[in-house]
């Protein structure tokens, strides 16, 4: 039988900005207890941007059980959940055959310089990069496009494409053959979204992003796709919802509830293997809990 996942009503949060995944009732599901590894991604290093928590958080986990090192960005202010994944990869799956090696980076991806840096200290410490996950995300619902400040509109684009860009930027320089880069879109850049305009328009330039950059380097062999999930229980949903958004979120899919993150990351580990995904490149892969619509 499938894992029970948890499904609306939820209870209340409490969360801020960015959001604290061990603070979340229920805890979002990253561990993927019916996921079997099969050393697809042994010998590699990847890097995830917002890897500490949600999505990012459960690719790390299948990566690492897949054989990769993992390399993982994080705001100062998730200290606590990036230490919670690190312990965690380190201490099961270690102990049960994968890869134990986290480096815990600190930083913010709107900063070109520190995207340089996550780069550079990855490839220092692993000796090469082979799989860019670009997954860092701001959003903030407004009511109107009169609400949402020049300040919201810039740190949302800074985070959501420029971070993309700049991260792109800094790891072509020691990708080789065979190397992949995953973004992470949404299927508001498909379909839109009222009271997330910047956040939607954000994602639509990631998925137009992905499959352009795939063109640009085919020739090196270097593939490029984009996962693009409905609503996923993570920090960054309800760190920002009202309670009355957040009791029902997800309600509105045909499966009735939001996904997991650990149902999601297993998109990024067949786009990360070379074994399961060589001849695909610039693809947006949509996961809607049995939508079927995408724009």
């Amino acid at each position: 039988m499938p894992r029970q996942q948890p499904a609306p009503e939820f209870p209340p949060q409490g969360l801020e900005k960015p959001g604290i995944e061990e603070a979340m009732d229920p805890h979002p599901h990253f561990e993927a207890p019916d996921y079997r590894a099969a050393n697809k991604l042994e010998g590699k290093v990847a890097l995830i941007t917002g890897g500490d928590s949600g999505i990012g958080r459960s690719v790390a986990t299948l990566f690492a059980r897949e054989g990769a090192c993992i390399a993982l960005t994080y705001l100062e202010e998730e200290q606590q959940d990036a230490e919670a994944i690190r312990n965690y990869i380190q201490k099961t799956v270690g102990s049960n055959g994968g890869c134990d090696q986290v480096l815990l980076i600190c930083g913010d991806v709107t900063d070109a310089s520190f995207c340089q840096s996550a780069v550079e200290q990855t490839v220092s410490e692993y000796g090469h990069l082979d799989i860019l996950v670009n997954n860092a995300a701001y959003q903030q619902h407004q009511d109107g496009i009169d609400d949402i400040s020049e300040e919201q509109w810039d740190h949302t684009f800074k985070t959501n494409i420029y971070g993309y860009f700049h991260m792109v930027q800094a790891a072509l320089k020691h990708m080789k053959e065979g190397a992949n880069i995953i973004n992470t879109g949404s299927i508001t850049g498909l379909e839109g979204s009222g009271r997330l305009l910047d956040y939607s328009a954000t994602k639509g330039a990631i998925h137009a992003f992905t499959k352009s950059l795939a063109q640009n380097l085919v020739d090196r062999k270097i593939r490029v796709n984009c996962v693009a999930p409905g609503p996923v229980w993570t920090p960054l949903n309800p760190a920002e919802r009202s309670q009355e958004d957040v009791k029902d979120f997800g309600s509105g899919t045909p499966y009735g509830r939001p996904a997991q993150p650990e149902e999601i990351a297993p998109a990024y580990v067949y786009f990360a293997s070379n074994a399961d995904s060589s001849y695909v490149t610039g693809e947006v892969l949509t996961l809607l809990g049995g939508a079927t619509r995408a724009g």
